[in-house]
């Protein structure tokens, strides 16, 4: 039970920290509003043109976006916040503020992907169920429990897919801590909140697993209709688990590489 006691302490000093800027919440909640009506609003425009684009429909892309943005919402709820942190020349391995995590009796790579929450990503969170519900009662499809649990899995899938690559950048800035790389990632990241079976052949074969940000949010969209096969599924599941356990060796390579403030 201490690293959900920890992460109860995380979260109630981030909340303490970020209630001192109240007006970030307002300006928070207005970017929120406008990322949705922006991103639903080029879904309706598309499909106001046609039935279906590559087998997906309004309904199916609407779910498609939940995902993107119920994932979107848990990186940066926690994620995004904990590891960025580390980087830039304000950044804690640049400053040696590191020092302190390292120091701490408790895992370093836990500590450091979990001590940095943003709270208002909760609202983000919401507002993705809310699209990824109206998709589905839109798609008409019959949820029954192991539908809900597939779907579930494969979410917890991609998301551990997320996370391992977030951590493969929060690894590197131990080599190079004054660049934020995360960026490199970011615009590719974009492109899935779209279905992949939209992009060229070559293309779709990179998103989905070179960059596999398919398997992130596709993945589980299709898993709401069936449509993932059992091959798909098994190699989703050996992707997450290859990087996640790549991710984390990298990860404590660059602790030993690091050179405390005091060194």
């Amino acid at each position: 039970m201490k690293p959900f006691r920890l992460i109860g302490s995380f979260m109630r000093a981030s909340f303490q920290e970020e209630a001192a800027y109240r007006t970030n919440f307002l300006i928070s909640l207005f970017t929120s509003l406008l990322n949705l009506v922006t991103a639903v609003l080029g879904i309706l425009v598309l499909y106001g043109q046609i039935d279906s684009l590559h087998g997906w429909t309004l309904a199916s892309t609407l779910a498609l976006l939940g995902v993107f943005l119920v994932v979107s919402a848990v990186r940066g709820l926690f994620i995004s916040p904990s590891f960025d942190s580390l980087s830039g020349m304000d950044g804690e391995i640049w400053s040696g503020a590191f020092d302190f995590t390292v120091l701490r009796p408790v895992n370093t790579q836990f500590f450091a992907s979990f001590r940095k929450w943003r709270l208002f990503a909760l609202f983000d969170l919401l507002l993705g169920i809310g699209v990824l519900t109206a998709g589905v009662i839109q798609l008409g499809v019959t949820l029954s429990i192991w539908k809900i649990l597939f779907f579930l899995a494969m979410l917890v899938v991609g998301m551990t897919i997320l996370y391992a690559i977030l951590l493969i950048f929060a690894a590197l800035i131990f080599w190079s801590p004054g660049v934020l790389f995360t960026w490199v990632f970011d615009g590719l990241f974009q492109m899935a909140r779209y279905p992949t079976n939209i992009y060229p052949g070559w293309l779709r074969m990179v998103l989905t697993w070179i960059v596999p940000v398919g398997v992130i949010t596709t993945f589980p969209a299709r898993a709401l209709t069936d449509s993932i096969t059992p091959v798909e599924l098994i190699v989703s599941l050996l992707l997450a688990v290859v990087l996640l356990a790549a991710a984390s060796i990298l990860f404590r390579v660059g602790l030993r590489k690091y050179a405390s403030a005091s060194s």
